[in-house]
């Protein structure tokens, strides 16, 4: 374990800045759906424990949007992220807190959160970080009644509303990005 509060040289910067931007992009997967985005992240040998599942990730990668896609929307939002560094490998400990919006057609409508951690195990391949081994631990979760009153909020109507791939505004974005280019 590095001294707390040590300067990182110029190559530890940039591995956490990687390894930073796998952490994030693993959520994006999540929140999109996107099983493509998931696997972007694992090696293809790593291995997962969501407790439910314990496994080979790039078949839980496959399952989860089908799953995810229950949900009206998800939103993952990550913090706390302390990265430990050993040459190619690092174990990575962030904070997650999930927001799920499931709407129920007649009913009442419900948000689950779930608070967490992510521990990963990754590794650097060729210049590459990913996930090689990842579990969740639980610290609480709620489920609470939640609405989408647009009545009561009339400027909400026009804001662009998030959705699953490839139908959320991100893809169009990222679209005109690779046309520019």
């Amino acid at each position: 374990m590095t001294e707390t509060g040590t300067v990182p040289g110029p190559e530890q910067v940039a591995d956490r800045m990687a390894i930073t931007d796998v952490i994030y992009t693993h959520c994006r997967g999540v929140d999109r759906a996107s099983e493509e985005i998931l696997k972007s992240t694992y090696w293809p040998d790593a291995e997962v424990d969501y407790g439910g599942y314990k496994g080979p990730a790039h078949p839980f990668c496959e399952s989860l949007p089908g799953a995810i896609r229950r949900y009206s929307n998800t939103q993952h939002q990550v913090s706390n992220m302390m990265i430990e560094l050993a040459g190619n490998r690092a174990v990575v400990e962030t904070y997650v807190t999930a927001h799920h919006y499931l709407a129920v057609e007649g009913g009442l409508d419900t948000e689950m959160t779930y608070i967490g951690r992510y521990l990963d195990d990754m590794e650097k391949r060729d210049g590459v970080w990913k996930i090689r081994f990842r579990k969740i631990v639980m610290t609480w979760h709620q489920n609470a009644l939640a609405t989408a009153d647009e009545v009561s909020n009339p400027s909400l109507t026009l804001i662009a509303r998030a959705s699953r791939h490839p139908d959320d505004p991100l893809f169009e974005f990222l679209d005109t990005l690779e046309r520019a280019t």
